[in-house]
């Protein structure tokens, strides 16, 4: 699966500290303080390295501009813009501009739903269809090939567990971002258009309901569109479409002023424009409606990819976890969820993806 993108780079050391990071209003605002690389414990030497790196790939048109910010020691001792974005129109690259972020929304889900398991709306061991009944009996596809004639034939086996929270969260859920292939070598969610933009993510979770998982649930790694099915999850424990979770109980008091699940009019000057990778790995601007896209209200609200940051409130986001689950005295999580989310959950199971046969 190749997404158009225009490069945002965020390197992010941060350490654990009490204080937070700049607000996305401003180098002014609340948190931690513009300072010197040497305020950060960082070699200046060493980061003109980035920027060189940086201006080589857009010289050599393998991306459209980029972004730069590091923290750490409660100070911000890089933070950078190159290039362009939106080379067409001459437009430099803003350290304010505003990105489509697709996966780095996972974080944001998981996080969202470590909030509810907080307040104890449910185990993570809990089946998944204890809330959303349409995931209670799934099948899981098998493929074969018969040895006589090399034809290829799918057919279903009954799943031999629950898909657990637990799994979503981690990506064993048996479900990835493609569903397994019919017999015509087509994929199943494509068949289904299980994340067509045009439906709302509870349709989006019944479709993929009707569609065989690719493992079986608990076995294996596969990215997958388990952030989706949680997103789902926060929604029906919550009460709340999933927008409005995340703007009350996130973005609003970690100060991510410009996240969400569009950019409203007011702000479409700073959305950077879309851009996809030729086969030399060149890039040109992205033909179609996906350039126009999150410049309205969502109808998918994709918590796997439905998202639209800038550098400055991701950061926040990324500070407040690597503060123990607070940041500015907005206490998102306990130290003690931070610690299990960033703890070793699978252990020894295979790893697999299908984004990489696609």
């Amino acid at each position: 699966m190749k997404r158009p993108i225009i490069c945002l780079l965020i390197c992010l050391a941060l350490l654990p500290t009490p204080a937070g990071l700049v607000s996305s209003q401003g180098a002014n605002g609340k948190g931690l303080k513009p300072g010197t690389p040497e305020d950060a414990g960082l070699a200046k030497d060493r980061l003109e390295r980035i920027g060189a790196v940086m201006q080589r790939h857009i010289a050599e048109n393998r991306i459209a501009g980029a972004i730069g910010l590091i923290a750490r020691r409660g100070k911000i001792g890089y933070f950078e813009s190159w290039g362009m974005m939106d080379k067409e129109a001459g437009k430099p690259m803003r350290k304010d501009a505003i990105f489509r972020i697709y996966s780095m929304a996972k974080a944001v889900t998981g996080v969202a739903t470590m909030i509810l398991y907080e307040e104890g709306r449910f185990s993570l061991n809990d089946p998944i269809s204890k809330f959303i009944p349409e995931l209670g009996s799934m099948q899981v596809a098998v493929e074969r090939t018969v040895a006589a004639t090399g034809r290829r034939i799918v057919y279903t086996v009954p799943a031999e567990g629950q898909i657990t929270i637990r799994d979503l969260l981690r990506h064993t859920s048996g479900l990835n971002y493609t569903g397994p292939r019919d017999e015509k070598g087509e994929f199943m969610f494509t068949k289904a258009g299980v994340m067509s933009p045009a439906i709302t993510i509870e349709e989006s979770v019944k479709r993929a309901a009707k569609v065989p998982l690719v493992h079986q649930p608990g076995t294996i790694w596969d990215y997958s569109i388990s952030q989706d099915v949680l997103g789902r999850l926060i929604e029906v424990v919550s009460g709340r479409t999933l927008d409005q979770f995340f703007a009350e109980r996130i973005f609003k008091p970690l100060e991510m002023v410009d996240s969400g699940f569009y950019v409203p009019q007011e702000k479409w000057e700073r959305l950077a424009s879309l851009y996809t990778p030729n086969p030399d790995k060149t890039i040109k601007r992205h033909a179609g409606p996906p350039q126009e896209s999150y410049k309205k209200p969502a109808t998918l609200l994709s918590g796997g990819g439905g998202l639209v940051s800038t550098a400055l409130d991701y950061a926040r986001f990324c500070q407040m976890l690597a503060s123990g689950g607070q940041l500015d005295g907005a206490r998102i999580l306990s130290r003690k969820t931070v610690e299990l989310m960033s703890a070793d959950h699978l252990g020894d199971l295979p790893r697999t993806t299908a984004l990489l046969q696609t």
